[in-house]
């Protein structure tokens, strides 16, 4: 595998195989808390994966013993404020929007614990797979702080009632029920963790990338249509998929019985 570095090297980690860049955030010592230095660093990284036609899917883990802890509350009380803190919060949106407007698949590799903007990551994120020793929360209530905009992404991972007792509570949730949720997609030994991924990415990371661009696209958009409106638009994207190149070499590759070569147009 192939490291690259960069002057963010010590806020985040970077390595592409297969088609696949593992991100990894790198502030083992504060349970990868979201600083706005790292998440300026994630939010450049994939700035650069959007235009890296090498890339198509992307994970994103943690180093040391925690996926991620959340906002960096020491950095937070530094930095009083209202316009400090109405900043953070919108660079924070940013970045989690960037993750689902992305036009590569987004895998979430979680171990140790994912909290307050942590689990936000995790559901802002278009797959997870998690350790069985993996837990989530968003506790900030248990802190007299309500966590409104990780309510968001986790709202729409998980159903309303899931969703309300994890931000009424605070209480930590780990990874089997996390699974029955729906916030996570696999549950595995904590040993198995990084094949797990690595076989999900490379198995997406092998079919067309712009099907898989036009497709993320329309998962998000449509989920926020009323029915008859997302039929209408989804038929109007499937029109535009079946002209592309990449869908009648599929077609035709499948008839053939051979093995498809995409060419991303």
């Amino acid at each position: 595998m192939t490291v690259q570095t960069r002057p963010d090297t010590e806020l985040l980690l970077r390595r592409d195989h297969a088609g696949v860049a593992w991100l990894m955030l790198n502030r083992p010592q504060a349970r990868n808390a979201l600083s706005v230095g790292l998440m300026a660093a994630l939010d450049a990284a994939l700035v650069e994966i959007g235009r890296d036609a090498s890339v198509r899917v992307v994970v994103i883990g943690g180093a040391g013993p925690a996926f991620c802890a959340g906002h960096d509350l020491r950095e937070i009380r530094a930095n009083p404020g209202a316009a400090a803190y109405a900043a953070l919060f919108a660079q924070c949106s940013e970045l989690m929007q960037r993750i689902v407007r992305l036009p590569k698949p987004v895998i979430a590799r979680v171990h140790g614990v994912a909290t307050a903007a942590g689990c936000q990551l995790v559901a802002s994120c278009d797959l997870a797979v998690a350790a069985e020793t993996a837990r989530f929360a968003t506790p900030g209530v248990n802190i007299g702080l309500f966590c409104s905009t990780p309510m968001v992404a986790l709202s729409r991972a998980v159903g309303r009632k899931h969703a309300m007792e994890m931000l009424l509570t605070g209480e930590l949730v780990p990874a089997a029920r996390a699974y029955d949720m729906g916030l996570v997609n696999r549950v595995v030994p904590e040993a198995a963790l990084d094949a797990e991924v690595a076989a999900l990415a490379e198995a997406i990371a092998a079919k067309s990338p712009l099907t898989l661009a036009i497709g993320k696209e329309a998962f998000y958009r449509q989920a926020e249509m009323p029915l008859d409106e997302a039929y209408g638009y989804a038929a109007e994207v499937m029109t535009r998929n079946m002209l592309a190149r990449d869908a009648g070499e599929g077609i035709d590759a499948f008839l053939e019985k051979r093995a498809p070569t995409w060419t991303g147009t």
